[in-house]
């Protein structure tokens, strides 16, 4: 099993709009950096574990976690001229960008802020992505 970070705005989608979601569940649509999108494509698989990390807000932080609940598929949202993460280089019969299905594990109580993180850094998560 591999864990991984995924990242979103609050503001856009947040881990308490996937606690609302049918058996807390949502497809992770609209990734449109080709390093995330080859680990979700190649890598994650069913059962992987990853931190909620709200970014782009007043305390950017680790809010929950989250649970792969489905390998990666196609990201229909590519091809939806109406969508905002529509690519019109993107083809239904070669896509080129993917989503996989996550399913909230833990909402966290008392969320771990990136500060606090980065206080930590030195002991244990000198290799975390984040912090980098």
């Amino acid at each position: 099993m591999r864990h991984w970070l995924f990242k979103s705005e609050p503001g856009e989608f947040s881990i308490d709009d996937l606690a609302s979601r049918p058996r807390k569940t949502e497809h992770w649509d609209g990734v449109r950096n080709y390093q995330a999108r080859n680990f979700m494509r190649d890598e994650m698989r069913k059962g992987d574990l990853a931190f909620f990390y709200h970014s782009s807000c007043a305390e950017p932080a680790i809010v929950g976690t989250i649970r792969i609940s489905r390998k990666a598929y196609p990201d229909h949202t590519a091809f939806d001229p109406q969508d905002k993460h529509y690519d019109p280089k993107s083809d239904p019969d070669d896509p080129r960008w993917f989503m996989v299905d996550v399913t909230l594990v833990e909402k966290f109580t008392t969320p771990v802020t990136l500060r606090t993180m980065k206080h930590y850094a030195d002991s244990g998560l000198e290799n975390f992505r984040l912090l980098a």
